[in-house]
């Protein structure tokens, strides 16, 4: 979380950047309405305070080979800070898993999990994600179809503001 709030320009940069990551500063700034320095001022100070983590591209997991999307809940056997610190760690070394968070409800966490298929996936489950520490239980949704993969986070409620 910043340290001050943002400021409306600073909102704007964001959600330029997060739409184009690959905006030279000179473009930024031109669609943000600023000069460049201030501009590259902004986007540091934004970097700084980690509010900018990294530029990356989004990538087409099909194109990628895999072709299986799956949420796998799981249950730890019990609730002690060093089980779920191990299992954390062990579940951060798999490539496979691309999200997990810890969550509220009947189970503990949740893994966003990729796979070339449903072969690979199944052999991954049993082989893997068994075995990890502390596992009780854990059950596998399949996703069907993508309606709205994750494309970025909303800033000022909508991402139109900056268009």
């Amino acid at each position: 979380m910043p340290q001050a709030p943002l400021e409306p320009i600073d909102l704007r940069i964001l959600a330029l950047l997060q739409d184009d990551g690959r905006l030279t500063n000179q473009a930024l700034a031109d669609a943000a309405g600023l000069s460049t320095s201030p501009c590259w001022r902004r986007v540091r100070q934004l970097e700084d305070a980690g509010v900018i983590q990294g530029y990356g591209a989004r990538l087409d997991r099909r194109q990628l080979g895999l072709g299986v999307l799956v949420f796998i809940r799981v249950k730890i056997d019990t609730h002690s800070e060093r089980e779920a610190e191990d299992f954390a760690a062990a579940v951060a070394a798999l490539d496979e898993v691309v999200a997990c968070y810890s969550i509220a409800g009947d189970a503990d966490f949740l893994l966003q999990v990729v796979a070339q298929d449903l072969d690979h996936y199944a052999e991954f489950a049993m082989s893997v994600v068994r075995r990890l520490p502390g596992i009780k239980e854990m059950q596998t949704t399949m996703v069907l179809k993508e309606l709205k993969p994750f494309r970025g986070f909303p800033v000022r409620g909508t991402r139109q503001e900056a268009r």
